[in-house]
């Protein structure tokens, strides 16, 4: 018999990434409890915390409805009665709110690669363009307007963590914009990061201009590109 799932973080939409909302010190101390333990019950928690088994529950039910944690009924003892086991763990959305080091490991590493050979790093950037033309072009091939493809180059920008919107602001003329930068780190001690970035969106939206109008790099809040019908 397969665990029951009790509730699970909500899906999201084609093309919406998902972020984890702040959490009360409280409730982050229970979330990264959770992650300590690992399917981790009730009675687990409070243990390990040192807080009443009631108040373990209140914010667990809390990080459940947020989706940051996922509660598995256990399978029940041949005879067993009384309440359902539950355990908890985190949820690949609860796991955002962990710190990360990934930025700092990718320099650490093209800066080995950059010592060895200058050309190497270039050569990696050049790769990853390269890569998102291929795919991208295969998405935006089925689209017959200007519009559309815009709308499908935020799409994919959007599901690599960019948090990219589109809208019209004029005849034959988009924006999109990125709220967030997924490489953020890479991107100030790189500049082939944006150089690729501006090659991918001229490479997939042939016989268009397109500007880069705001740049995080440069101390803007997001970077957004115009794009006008050539």
């Amino acid at each position: 018999m397969s665990p029951t799932r009790t509730s699970r973080p909500a899906a999201s939409t084609p093309g919406e990434v998902t972020v984890a909302p702040p959490l009360p010190a409280g409730r982050r101390v229970v979330l990264y409890g959770v992650r300590r333990l690992d399917d981790a019950t009730v009675g687990e928690v409070a243990e390990l915390l040192d807080m009443t088994v009631s108040g373990a529950r209140q914010h667990l039910v809390a990080l459940t409805e947020q989706g940051l944690v996922e509660a598995t009924e256990a399978p029940r003892a041949p005879g067993g009665r009384g309440r359902a086991r539950l355990t908890y763990r985190v949820t690949d959305l609860g796991d955002a709110l962990f710190p990360k080091a990934y930025g700092a490991l990718t320099n650490e590493l093209l800066g080995y690669l950059d010592d060895e050979d200058g050309s190497v790093v270039d050569r990696i950037f050049s790769r990853r363009r390269d890569e998102r033309i291929r795919r991208g072009q295969e998405r935006l091939d089925a689209k017959a307007t200007l519009g559309a493809k815009v709308r499908e180059v935020a799409q994919i920008l959007d599901e690599d963590g960019y948090l990219a919107t589109a809208e019209r602001i004029g005849t034959g003329t988009y924006r999109v914009v990125e709220h967030n930068c997924a490489i953020a780190a890479v991107a100030r001690r790189y500049g082939q990061a944006c150089s690729s970035e501006i090659e991918f969106l001229r490479a997939v939206l042939p016989g268009t201009r397109i500007e880069r109008v705001k740049h995080m790099v440069a101390g803007d809040q997001h970077c957004a590109y115009e794009v006008r019908a050539a």
